[in-house]
Order: structure tokens, then sequence, then C-alpha cells
């Protein structure tokens, strides 16, 4: 028989920590972009576009390994609403990881700017050029990535909240290794 799994894999581990990296940097360039009339914007603009398509593959990437390693279960001890609230909210930031490069995509293509990921590779467009199709996926990109920001900072709390107040080694599982623990009778 096997013994439970109490930690994530390293590979998971690694692309957990990539995206978490790549994605915060995302959501500060991209306000940077939009709030800046220098001559660094075309600079940001140039870093955010293939960025996005990195952290779309490297999302597609994590979901396939994902779905064919097993994961650790959350402690038994952790209520049953809690454990349906974690679940729920690693699927709407997984659906939010790759929906905003998708819509990103769609709103370039719409607005009739190419992405290009090296001097001479192109991306094709994925949706027709209207401007009224690119002001609607502009705003949702804008919220969508609002969105993101407030379900990384509830991912962070609720990690936080595991390590120091619970103490059950879930952020353990996806840092060192060393995995989730039950917590000692009368905790």
């Amino acid at each position: 028989m096997k013994s439970p799994v109490t930690h994530f894999s390293r590979t998971l581990r690694v692309l957990h920590w990539l995206m978490a990296i790549l994605l915060l940097a995302m959501l500060f360039i991209g306000v940077s972009m939009v709030v800046t009339l220098s001559e660094r914007h075309s600079w940001l603009v140039a870093i955010h576009k293939p960025l996005g398509i990195f952290l779309l593959l490297l999302v597609l990437i994590r979901l396939a390994v994902r779905l064919v390693q097993a994961t650790p279960s959350l402690p038994l001890e952790m209520p049953s609403w809690q454990k349906r609230a974690a679940q729920l909210s690693h699927v709407l930031l997984y659906i939010l990881m790759t929906t905003l490069p998708l819509v990103g995509w769609a709103m370039q293509s719409a607005g009739g700017y190419p992405i290009v990921l090296h001097d001479t590779l192109l991306l094709p467009p994925i949706a027709s050029q209207d401007v009224q199709l690119y002001a609607l996926l502009r705003l949702a990109h804008t919220v969508l990535a609002y969105l993101l920001f407030v379900g990384i900072l509830l991912h962070l709390t609720a990690a936080l909240f595991h390590a120091l107040i619970r103490k059950d080694g879930v952020l353990s599982s996806m840092t060192t290794g060393s995995g989730i623990r039950s917590m000692p009778d009368g905790q």
C-alpha cells in the first residue's frame, strides 16, 4: 500500500514559485504600462506580451503535471467548508491564470496589434480586428487582472494562516516539501 502524499512534487513546487514571481511581475508591469506615457511604455509592452504567452504555456504545463502527479490532501482536521473553499479558490486561480492571457491575446488581435515572441515569430490573431471588441476585451483584461491580484492576495493570506495559525504543514508542502501533517490532539 502506498503511503499518502504529504507534499507537492519538486516540479509542481518549481512551477508554482516561478509562476508566482512572474504573475506578480506581470501585474505590476501591466499597471505601470497603463499609467505611464514615458519612453518606458513601449519597453513595458514589449515585455508584457511575450511574458503573458509564456505564463499561459506555464499554466498549461502546470495543469498537465497536476493531472498526472498526486497532490497532498488537506489536513483531516480542516473543516469541510474550508476544504471546499480551498478547492474552489484553486479552480478560480487556474481559470484566471488561463483566461487572462487568452483575453489579452484576443484583445491585441482585435486591436490589430501583433504579439511578437521573437524578432520574426508572430503569433496568429485569435480574434478579428474590431475596435468595439478591442474596447470590451481591454476592460475584461483589466477586470480579470484585478481579480487575479485579489485571488493571489487571498491565496497568500490562506497560506500564512496555515503556516502561522494552524501550523499544519500546508505551506511547507509547497515550499520545503516537508509536508502536511495532522494536528496534535487538543489543538
